[in-house]
């Protein structure tokens, strides 16, 4: 990296190529974002299920989406994006635990799946099919869980979180995301890579920060929404440059989220911010799985017993617990 890149983007540090999520912004076009390029946090959430690839690639990309939206959050707790819908991947569920840890599963129909590849039926909107998308914010029991939800008919992830932002922001929103599999020397597998963008119109004089997610989560009201709004000319510049990126260059190992920004914003000007760190981070542990279990009746209990002892595993990271059911009997 030259000097001359480093004062044009603002950096005095090493440029980032992996698990990272880089805020920037664009103050001459009144946009601020969030780049993020991911690869070992992503690939272990991938490979521990051994998901068919379309499906592992499309739980990538709302992975890529919860990192970019989630990072955005100053406070300890949770964030959450889940899918629920009639397609033949049917729930798709990624917890972001501030301020980094990335967990994600998908649930999916195989023989539903099976049919859909006979017909070339494998995008990701397809995969999908109708249903909703929720956003949730948790901040811990003491707190109000704010939650919104946009409708899924047949529209891509990107497409759904434009939707999203204009109904509960109204904040001119665009999303890039993209996941694709790399060869890498001395590894047998192909490694999953995954790269997005989100770009947003951010006035100084007009519209609420993204510290004001979720918004009031009357999100499908037509009433709440500012029709009359119309993006100026800086944001249809920033958001036209944005649709000119190719997927490769977001996944690209040798293209750290740093140059790409420049590539897209050198003409007028991009800042870049610290980076965040992201890693593949599960919750469970066997405490909260005792104290969980510790609610259900002897019969609930009985009925969970194989073999001597009550075995739990986590969808999220496989890990399986085991226990001896008489610690749990109210006797």
């Amino acid at each position: 990296m030259t000097d001359d890149f480093l004062k044009a983007v603002g950096l005095d540090r090493e440029e980032s190529f992996s698990d990272k999520v880089v805020p920037f912004a664009v103050e001459d076009l009144d946009v601020r974002g969030r780049s993020v390029k991911l690869d070992d946090a992503l690939n272990t959430i991938l490979t521990r299920h051994d998901y068919p690839t379309p499906v592992a690639r499309l739980l990538g990309e709302a992975i890529v989406l919860a990192a970019v939206v989630g990072s955005s959050l100053k406070f300890e707790g949770r964030f959450i994006l889940q899918t629920q819908t009639d397609g033949p991947v049917n729930m798709i569920v990624v917890d972001l635990q501030t301020p980094n840890g990335l967990r994600g599963y998908a649930r999916f129909d195989e023989v539903a799946l099976s049919e859909a590849a006979e017909k070339g039926e494998l995008a990701p909107e397809q995969l999908l099919g109708k249903g909703i998308l929720a956003m949730t914010i948790d901040q811990g029991e003491m707190t109000e869980r704010y939650q919104g939800i946009v409708q899924l008919d047949g529209a891509s992830l990107e497409e759904v979180a434009h939707r999203y932002f204009m109904q509960s922001e109204q904040i001119p929103t665009i999303v890039r995301l993209a996941v694709a599999q790399y060869s890498e020397k001395g590894k047998k597998q192909d490694q999953w890579r995954a790269g997005g963008i989100l770009l947003q119109h951010l006035p100084e004089h007009g519209r609420r920060t993204m510290a004001d997610l979720p918004g009031d989560g009357d999100f499908d009201n037509p009433e709440t929404q500012d029709e009359t709004f119309e993006p100026e000319n800086n944001w249809v510049e920033a958001s036209s440059l944005l649709k000119t990126v190719d997927d490769h260059e977001l996944v690209d190992p040798e293209i750290s989220v740093e140059r790409l920004l420049f590539r897209l914003y050198h003409e007028t000007g991009v800042r870049v911010f610290d980076p965040m760190e992201m890693i593949e981070k599960c919750g469970c542990n066997a405490d909260k799985i005792e104290a969980m279990l510790d609610q259900f009746s002897n019969d609930d209990i009985d009925a969970m017993v194989v073999d001597g002892d009550i075995e739990v595993v986590c969808e999220f990271c496989s890990t399986a617990y085991h226990f001896n059911p008489h610690q749990f009997r109210k006797d």
